[in-house]
């Protein structure tokens, strides 16, 4: 799908990552799908241009109006805030710059002037180094726009999950909610069809083992995740669950269901990265969402890849996921 009289604006990322590689390596392909503008460093992504994609140029812009879908010139909004670059760097002041290009980027969404964000990695040790009290992008987006139901989605061709919880150490994400869970499968409905899918099926995973084996392995499940789905199965919403999460994940990539809320970070990644990185640990493909804000925020489904920062061998085809995603939404 593709609408350049959308505007997508896509942040750098960490200076001292692969976000400015893999930008002006997708960027001809980007301008495909809609009208695109980079906010982050011009200088940064003018070494990465001149490194990685022979030909491309780099222009300044005060304003996302001002960007053409050219594939040939990258328009940037300078925020002129990287002093010195080096790939592969973990420093406070990437940090901070990295917080700066999201800012803006939320600014000028809520403001009309983008369609969506599409964000390429920040890295959380530098952003906590420069003073950031969010684990990364998700928390930090439900702030500033005042939301308080969201989820962290994940895509990857055959197979959609979201979380209940991410970023927090595991055995706070097993002291489970209900009203967390519920919420959480009501944002997935609502994102999937916001996505296109007119009657999804959302799949629950369970907590513990084979879904707890009718309670002898905990009792998370039938206290609060099947109640959580009770409710929301009451408001229309075809869910089923919990179901053995050793299983689930399969029939999800089979066809059987459209999503499934996991109920913490790695229950949901790692099926996803198994499908989206290549053997060698490189991302090659993936988009995570963040579903239930008032904007549309997309990113690539990797980190900074400090190991392989200014090498030129980053797969730039999640940012490419990203944007189309980003516009997929937007519409």
């Amino acid at each position: 799908m593709s609408d350049r009289s959308l505007t997508v604006g896509v942040t750098m990322g960490d200076p001292a990552g692969i976000g400015s590689e893999v930008i002006v390596k997708s960027y001809p392909k980007l301008v495909e799908t809609a009208t695109v503008v980079v906010i982050g460093d011009a200088s940064v992504l003018a070494d990465a241009a001149d490194r990685f994609a022979s030909g491309l140029t780099v222009r300044r812009v005060d304003a996302p109006g001002e960007a053409a879908a050219d594939p040939a010139v990258l328009p940037v909004i300078d925020l002129d805030n990287v002093s010195a670059h080096e790939y592969g760097e973990l420093s406070q002041a990437n940090g901070a710059a990295s917080l700066e290009y999201v800012e803006r980027a939320i600014k000028l969404a809520q403001a009309g002037e983008i369609d969506a964000i599409s964000t390429a990695p920040i890295n959380k040790q530098a952003t906590r180094m420069a003073g950031s009290e969010y684990a990364g992008h998700t928390g930090m987006l439900a702030d500033y726009t005042g939301t308080d139901d969201y989820s962290m989605m994940l895509i990857e061709d055959d197979l959609t999950v979201t979380h209940v919880s991410t970023h927090v150490p595991l055995r706070e994400a097993c002291d489970l909610d209900v009203d967390d869970v519920a919420s959480t499968i009501a944002v997935t409905d609502e994102a999937l069809r916001d996505l296109g899918i007119d009657d999804p099926s959302v799949a629950v995973a369970g907590l513990n083992p084979h879904a707890s084996d009718g309670g002898l392995l905990g009792d998370e499940e039938a206290d609060i995740i099947e109640p959580a789905v009770d409710r929301v199965a009451e408001t229309g919403v075809d869910v089923t669950g919990p179901l053995p999460p050793d299983t689930v994940y399969v029939r999800a990539a089979s066809g059987e269901f459209d999503c499934v809320v996991s109920m913490y970070h790695d229950q949901g990644h790692i099926p996803i990265k198994m499908l989206g990185f290549t053997g060698d640990g490189d991302a090659v493909s993936g988009v995570n969402v963040t579903i239930g804000l008032p904007i549309v925020r997309t990113s690539v489904d990797h980190g900074t890849a400090f190991d392989i920062a200014g090498e030129g061998v980053a797969s730039e085809q999640s940012m490419i996921d990203a944007v189309s995603t980003a516009v997929r939404l937007a519409r």
